[in-house]
């Protein structure tokens, strides 16, 4: 992919995507970090490109395997959220998917760790990553619920896929002190919540707003 292509023209241009930031000021997003990192981000790359048009819109596209990339707004909101308690060195990402949170997060954390269980999906992502030269981030294809225990603990862990109940194993892998941005809930409804770690056996739970994520499923897929 050559720089033309990564730049965008027309519905994809640097311009449009110019547009996009403007809509999230309004919207209430105020981390200039995170702006940055969403305009810098050529969204258009993570679709496919007969969807490219549409990248800059603020709404979820499919990706395949009935996942969404996530609207833009819900990316720069959970990252908003996750770096609200100042600089975090290693982060889980559970649900790489298209791998555009991802690439957002990397600009932003010194460490991320991201989980996925379809194979194909994270294979796509991590190509991407390394078109945009983003080099610190670690794979792995394994059951996102299950979070990364070699890799814990984590300072901020963000899921982009909804569990019914947070999962004990994420619970337990995020640090004293460490932020977790995880939408919670199932057919009835969901919310975005911020669990913060206290101390050893204490979190602190936030709704932070009603939201729709693909849900968390169990196992893997090659």
């Amino acid at each position: 992919m050559n720089n033309i292509q990564l730049e965008g023209i027309g519905m994809t241009s640097r311009r449009t995507r110019e547009r996009l930031i403007n809509r999230l000021r309004e919207q209430g997003i105020r981390d200039e970090a995170v702006l940055e990192a969403m305009r810098a981000t050529p969204r258009h790359i993570f679709v496919d490109e007969a969807l490219a048009h549409r990248a800059y819109e603020d709404s979820a596209l499919p990706i395949g395997f009935n996942q969404t990339i996530s609207q833009p707004y819900i990316v720069a909101r959970m990252s908003e959220l996750l770096l609200a308690g100042g600089p975090l060195k290693r982060v889980l990402e559970v649900g790489t998917g298209s791998g555009f949170q991802t690439a957002v997060l990397a600009q932003l954390v010194d460490n991320l760790c991201s989980v996925e269980r379809i194979r194909p999906l994270q294979e796509k992502a991590r190509t991407r990553l390394q078109m945009l030269a983003l080099r610190n981030v670690q794979y792995l294809h394994s059951d996102g619920g299950m979070g990364w225990p070699a890799k814990a603990p984590f300072d901020g862990i963000l899921s982009a896929a909804a569990p019914e109940q947070v999962p004990a194993e994420l619970l337990a892998q995020l640090a004293v002190g460490g932020r977790m941005v995880i939408p919670v809930g199932g057919s009835r409804g969901q919310q975005l919540k911020l669990i913060c770690r206290r101390d050893e056996n204490n979190y602190e739970t936030e709704v932070i707003e009603g939201v729709h994520f693909v849900p968390l499923l169990s196992g893997t897929l090659r």
